[in-house]
C-alpha cells in the first residue's frame, strides 16, 4: 500500500511541471501590458521609463526560460511572488478568500454525498418502483436546473420568509468569519451557497451511483451471494455498495477539485469574495503572478484529489494495489 502511494506521489511531479508550463505560456500569450495598465489607462499617456521600471521590477524584459524556470522555483518553495495590480503577496491575497471557497466546496461534497449515495443504491434497490421514479425526476431536475437560478430562487425564498415571519428586510452577511470564531455568522454566509451547489452536485452522483449499482447488483457474485443464503443487507454492504463506489469515488474527487475555483458564478449570486471572484478579477487586470498562482493552486487540488481517490480505490479494490 506504501508502495502504491509513493508511486502515485512521484507521478504527481511531471504533472505538476507540466501543467506548470503550459499555465507559463498560455498566460504571456495573453495581449496587453500590466505595467502600462498599473500606469494608467489608454497607454498613450503613461511615462514609458515608469512603464520600463515597471518591467524591469517585475522580471519581465528576463528571457522567458529564466523566468520559468524562477516561477517553477517559486512554485515549489511555496512563493507565488507579489501580485501585480494590487502589490500584495499573492498568498496574502489567496489567503483571504480560500477559506471561504474551501469551506463551500467541502459542504456541498458532503450535502451531495449524504444525500446522492443512500438515494441512488435505494433507487438501484427498488428500480422501476414509484420510489425509483421520484429519486429520477429529483436527480434529472437537479442536472438541468442552472446552479445559479437556483441560487437566486433559494435567496429570494430565504429573503420572503424572513421578511414575512420578522416583518424586517435580512441580507446574508458580505464579510466572512471562520466557523470556530463565530459559527452563527459563518453557517448564515456558506450555508445556501453550500445547498445550492450540493443540490446539482448531488444530482450527478445520484445518477451515477444508481447506474453503477445496477450494473454490479446483475454480477454473477452477487447471484452468488444471494444462492449461499447471504442476508441481503451483507450482500448489499460488504460486495454491491462496496462495488459500486468505485466510479462514484472518481466522480466526487474530480467534482470538489472543480468546485475550487469553479464557484465564480455562485460567489456572485450570493456576493462572496472567494477564489473564483478573484480569478476573474487577476484575469482582467491582466495580474499573470496572481493567475498564474491561482491556476497552479486548482491545478495542485486536482492533483491531490487524484490521488485521494486513487487511495480510495485501492482501499475499495485490493487488486489495484498490487497491480
Amino acid at each position: 500500500m506504501y508502495r502504491y502511494i509513493v508511486t502515485r506521489l512521484l507521478l504527481a511531479i511531471p504533472t505538476l511541471i507540466g501543467a506548470a508550463a503550459l499555465v507559463f505560456i498560455l498566460t504571456r500569450l495573453i495581449p496587453g501590458d500590466v505595467c502600462v495598465i498599473r500606469m494608467g489607462s489608454g497607454g498613450s499617456h503613461v511615462n514609458q521609463a515608469a512603464v520600463d521600471a515597471c518591467r524591469v521590477s517585475l522580471g519581465l524584459n528576463d528571457p522567458l526560460p529564466l523566468q520559468f524556470v524562477q516561477f517553477l522555483w517559486n512554485y515549489f518553495t511555496f512563493d507565488f511572488g507579489t501580485s501585480m495590480w494590487s502589490g500584495n503577496p499573492v498568498v496574502t491575497e489567496i489567503g483571504k478568500r480560500l477559506p471561504v471557497s474551501l469551506q463551500i466546496a467541502v459542504m456541498a461534497t458532503l450535502i451531495a454525498v449524504l444525500i446522492a449515495i443512500p438515494l441512488g443504491t435505494i433507487s438501484a434497490l427498488k428500480e422501476n418502483t414509484w420510489l425509483d421514479h421520484v429519486v429520477r425526476v429529483v436527480a434529472i431536475a437537479g442536472i438541468a436546473t442552472p446552479s445559479f437560478w437556483l441560487g437566486i430562487m433559494s435567496l429570494v425564498l430565504v429573503l420572503d420568509i424572513t421578511y414575512w415571519t420578522t416583518g424586517k428586510a435580512w441580507m446574508p452577511p458580505i464579510d466572512y468569519a471562520p466557523f470556530w470564531k463565530d459559527p452563527l455568522h459563518n453557517l448564515t454566509v456558506v450555508m445556501l451557497p453550500a445547498i445550492t451547489v450540493g443540490y446539482r452536485y448531488s444530482a450527478v452522483t445520484m445518477r451515477l451511483t444508481r447506474s453503477a449499482m445496477l450494473e454490479v447488483l446483475r454480477e454473477d457474485y452477487i447471484r452468488t451471494a444471494r444462492a449461499k443464503g447471504l442476508l441481503e443487507k451483507i450482500i448489499i454492504n460488504r460486495h454491491a455498495l462496496k462495488n459500486a463506489l468505485l466510479p462514484v469515488v472518481t466522480l466526487v474527487g474530480i467534482e470538489f477539485a472543480f468546485l475550487i475555483g469553479g464557484l465564480v458564478v455562485t460567489e456572485q449570486v450570493f456576493n462572496i469574495n472567494g477564489i473564483g471572484r478573484l480569478f476573474v478579477q487577476a484575469v482582467q487586470n491582466q495580474d499573470n503572478v496572481l493567475t498564474q498562482a491561482l491556476v497552479m493552486l486548482v491545478v495542485s487540488i486536482f492533483v491531490v484529489a487524484n490521488l485521494v481517490v486513487d487511495v480510495l480505490y485501492a482501499w475499495l479494490d485490493p487488486r489495484i494495489r498490487y497491480s
